[in-house]
């Protein structure tokens, strides 16, 4: 069983079972809605994720996109798309209890889109904590 939910915690869901997906996504739509230059998206069956608090606020991002995200936080939550995957629900990785309990991403998609300077943040210095020097 996974479990996960908003910032706030007003809204909370979880999977009977694990994804059959996991990517990140560099589209502009993903980075507007979350204000970030990447977001991990775990693509699962529609009814192998359930509600269990709350109800996110859904809006149309494109024609046939539609974000969940929580109408207190602001986090997102869910992304649907009848005409790309049909019964399918997309879950942002991040809002997961324990994101490292779902397999890894698998690719990178949108990347004709991708933030230029994002190409190689991987070479980028690493911290395990922030510091200020």
């Amino acid at each position: 069983m996974l479990t996960g939910g908003c910032h706030c915690g007003a809204i909370r869901y979880e999977a009977t079972v694990g994804p059959s997906r996991h990517a990140l996504c560099h589209c502009s739509d993903c980075r507007k809605s979350a204000g970030a230059p990447v977001v991990a998206w775990a693509i699962f069956g529609m009814n192998d994720v359930r509600l269990t608090k709350g109800a996110p606020k859904v809006r149309a991002s494109s024609e046939h996109g539609r974000r969940h995200f929580c109408p207190d936080c602001g986090a997102g939550v869910f992304y649907t798309n009848d005409v790309i995957f049909d019964g399918l629900i997309d879950v942002q990785t991040a809002t997961l209890d324990d994101p490292d309990a779902i397999i890894p991403p698998m690719a990178q998609i949108q990347v004709a889109e991708r933030i230029g300077w994002m190409k190689d943040a991987h070479l980028l210095p690493h911290f395990e904590r922030y510091t200020a020097s």
